[in-house]
């Protein structure tokens, strides 16, 4: 079994010369030690590789037959030392019909041989002038299948891939679907698809959404410039897909071809499936399959991940999406909140406005919600409420920010009732303990619920989804709100969010977003340092947000251990943070994350709007008395 589950893949563009079958075996070969050289676990060449794709009415021709079966074993004898499983496209002839297939090879030997099913035989394809398409049985080729259920594993079963080829994908229902629930976690498609405007784009997108359908990795290796360019160009276009996003991706028209790798976790495919209900309630319809696994494969234990698609934030949308994807997430939390307003005839908006990033975002949420409701945004009251620890930054950022937006003002200073409340139990201030900090936090929390009830409305909760995970809140404190707007947004999206509201604000409000943006994270409830600047940084106490919310999102979404956990972490954030520093925001997220269960159990509404939810009412199921142990070992 491989090492964290993840296994590389190969996706490669050979040079070709039609009908030259002993040039086009030399070139498999030499890609094939490329990719072995490379530790590729599997190597995905095109259709009809061996012969090329376009040879036309030669393909009659027996001698070419005869010859694409003999250019396969010589590609069998001459790979028989790599440990890489080779898939090659070839013409095969089974009695008086002749196929397009895919056989799959390794150590010498061929496997199994998959037939193409669809046939394209329209606007200028006329594949059925050749080749008899899938008849759904099973044939024995000399003791090797041939069939399209097939799937090609492991002994161990840490990868288990199926076939289909190039028009099978464009189908109306892609061999892939049955394949994926008959058990492949790789889908692998040697295709010879012409080029045409716009049809990158499409190809790209049909590859990514048949991953994400089948709840797979999916492969695509294109016939590239060497076929014939009598009346259509071939691009060699590859792309690697891992459920739903492409992950590696080549350059069209090169003259030399290439190969692109992936490394794909597997482990985390199956945590998928089991996670996604609907997968196994379709792979259950599937009776008398007729499936079979060939489980003669082998591969080496090592991945070093070099190939591995690990964004250090990977809550964060690629660039390209990023205005669109924050518009989701805020347009998703203010038709939240408004909803709930609606609800309850909520008459104003109350929260308490820090200077920090979660307070700011749940007040740009709030005048979002304001808007879809038609009321103005003095309908929010918005409150600062300086404590012992609140410096002269945050608070001018609160002040300012509030202003701007248009909300009705309101100052609490908590510091006296904080000093009675200390008095009546008997705790001297000097003491700089939970009891002192927390404090603070109840009292806030005592005045906005009791505000929100003389105004007819409802409080606003600002913790979000990072705070939550690691119980960086103050039980029935910060804890708790009516609605809490953030409640699954983690701290590195927020940053991403509040830009974007930056980026479409007025320069003096853009100024004070940004500001507030530049402001280390802290809970200001300890006294500033004699310059005034904040002594409290919560980052230097809990580690970076960057790394928690990256153990979060695998720990969760993809169900990573400890020893993947420090692994994958090492890996993305190498010359990011000191190793001493992942090691001990491992631990501390490990020990956080458990032993604050009880706060999640009882938080209040927030709207879902992300991969990532620790609502108690569905977005995670866990006691509050379960052990870290076995993730602390």
């Amino acid at each position: 079994m491989k090492t964290h589950g993840y296994y590389r893949l190969a996706a490669v563009t050979p040079q070709v010369k039609v009908a030259d079958v002993p040039f086009n075996v030399k070139e498999l070969v030499a890609r094939a030690h490329e990719a072995a050289a490379e530790q590729a676990d599997v190597a995905l060449f095109p259709e009809l590789c061996i012969t090329g794709a376009t040879c036309g009415d030669l393909f009659f021709q027996p001698q070419l037959i005869q010859a694409a079966a003999e250019g396969l074993q010589a590609f069998a004898e001459q790979t028989e030392e790599l440990d890489c499983a080779f898939i090659v496209g070839l013409p095969l002839a089974v009695g008086e019909a002749l196929y397009n297939v895919a056989a799959v090879v390794q150590h010498g030997e061929v496997h199994g041989f998959v037939p193409k099913s669809v046939l394209p035989n329209y606007r200028g394809h006329g594949e059925r002038r050749w080749f008899q398409p899938a008849d759904g049985t099973m044939h024995d080729m000399g003791g090797v299948p041939l069939g399209t259920d097939l799937i090609f594993a492991d002994a161990e079963g840490g990868l288990a891939f199926g076939i289909e080829i190039c028009e099978d994908l464009w189908s109306v229902t892609p061999p892939s679907n049955r394949l994926a629930l008959l058990g492949a976690r790789v889908i692998l498609n040697p295709a010879a698809s012409i080029e045409q405007a716009g049809k990158a784009a499409l190809r790209r997108r049909m590859v990514a959404r048949q991953s994400e359908q089948c709840v797979a990795a999916y492969v695509m290796a294109n016939a590239g410039v060497g076929e014939s360019s009598q009346d259509a160009v071939y691009g060699g276009h590859a792309i690697i897909a891992d459920c739903g996003e492409v992950v590696a991706e080549s350059e069209r028209f090169s003259r030399e071809g290439g190969i692109v790798y992936a490394d794909i976790d597997m482990e985390r495919i199956g945590v998928l499936r089991r996670a996604e209900s609907s997968f196994n309630d379709s792979a259950t319809r599937l009776a008398d399959s007729g499936c079979e696994v060939v489980d003669a494969l082998e591969f080496s234990d090592a991945c070093d991940l070099r190939h591995a698609h690990l964004p250090t934030h990977p809550f964060l949308p690629h660039k390209e999406e990023e205005a669109e994807y924050c518009e989701d997430v805020l347009n998703i939390q203010a038709a939240g909140l408004a909803r709930r307003m609606e609800q309850i005839h909520a008459k104003a908006l109350v929260l308490g406005v820090s200077g920090g990033l979660d307070s700011t975002l749940a007040m740009l949420v709030c005048v979002r919600a304001c808007k879809r409701l038609g009321m103005p945004a003095s309908s929010i009251l918005a409150l600062t409420m300086p404590g012992f620890g609140t410096t002269g930054r945050t608070y001018n950022n609160a002040v300012q920010l509030i202003k701007l937006t248009g909300a009705e003002f309101k100052e609490v200073d908590i510091k006296p009732a904080c000093m009675q409340h200390f008095k009546d139990i008997g705790f001297d201030p000097a003491q700089r303990t939970n009891t002192y900090e927390n404090v603070q936090a109840r009292e806030r929390t005592a005045i906005l619920m009791n505000l929100a009830n003389l105004k007819g409305g409802l409080l606003v909760g600002t913790g979000d989804l990072s705070e939550l995970a690691l119980g960086w809140c103050t039980y029935n404190g910060d804890h708790m709100s009516m609605y809490a707007v953030n409640a699954s947004v983690p701290k590195t999206l927020i940053r991403s969010l509040i830009a974007h509201e930056a980026a479409h604000a007025d320069a003096k409000l853009a100024a004070v977003l940004q500001d507030i943006l530049d402001t280390p994270v802290s809970p200001e409830l300890l006294p500033p340092a004699d310059d005034g600047t904040m002594e409290q940084k919560t980052e230097d106490i809990l580690g970076p947000y960057d790394i928690h919310d990256f153990l979060l999102y695998h720990f969760l979404h993809n169900g990573a251990g400890t020893e993947k956990l420090r692994a994958l972490a090492h890996h993305a954030f190498q010359g990011v943070f000191a190793e001493d520093v992942i090691e001990h925001t491992i631990g501390t997220f490990i020990k956080r994350f458990f032993t604050q269960q009880f706060k999640r159990s009882c938080a209040p509404d927030g709207p879902l709007t992300g991969p990532v939810g620790l609502s108690p009412r569905g977005g995670l199921c866990m006691p509050s008395d379960a052990s870290p142990t076995v993730w602390q070992e």
